[in-house]
């Protein structure tokens, strides 16, 4: 049995710090892989900015071809929408009942977790990684034994930044792997130029 780590978020566009998150969860959780589940429609967050299912999948492969440990996955785009965790996470163990599940949430996620639907079926179901985030303390001794907090490095980092940067016609090297710039450019995503 696989122990598999469910990091879902839109990954509009994956930037380093998703990617070296996963790597660094990979290790303190002695997880088997990481699925980072590009997901289609965020109940809390809007559609507007939100670029196509497709082509923010195939960032992901491209940020994640030398990465074996860490997938993307579309599996969220063939559930009906929106896609809520619990949902997700009930497809996944009866689709794939070899694996074990832990869900990987930020410490923003955790601060509004009770307004996710079925929030306490997911704490009661599954463990919980937590990891840091500037500005949403966690006190880790308060948590359900299910949750956990991971102390991760923090990264400086956001896809709205990334975003913002590429639409100035600004550097983001530091920021995205090749392969996403080079397609994020040929494909004139962001108003790139």
């Amino acid at each position: 049995m696989a122990d598999i780590g469910i990091f879902g978020g839109s990954f509009n566009p994956i930037h380093k710090g998703h990617v070296s998150l996963a790597r660094q969860l990979l290790r303190k959780v002695a997880l088997d892989e990481v699925w980072l589940l590009v997901s289609p429609q965020n109940p809390l967050k809007p559609q507007s900015s939100l670029l196509d299912d497709g082509m923010r999948l195939e960032m992901a492969r491209l940020a994640l071809a030398e990465e074996p440990d860490i997938k993307a996955s579309d599996y969220e785009f063939h559930l009906p929408r929106p896609s809520y965790t619990w949902n997700t996470l009930q497809h996944l163990s009866q689709d794939y009942p070899q694996h074990r599940f832990t869900l990987i949430i930020g410490a923003d996620n955790w601060h509004v977790f009770s307004q996710w639907r079925n929030s306490s079926d997911i704490i009661a179901n599954y463990p919980i990684v937590i990891y840091p985030r500037n500005g949403y303390p966690v006190d880790a001794a308060l948590l359900p034994p299910s949750v956990r907090l991971v102390n991760t490095r923090l990264y400086n980092m956001s896809s709205t930044l990334v975003r913002r940067l590429i639409a100035e016609g600004r550097g983001v090297r530091r920021y995205l792997h090749p392969e996403v710039i080079s397609y994020i450019q040929a494909n004139h995503l962001y108003n790139s130029l």
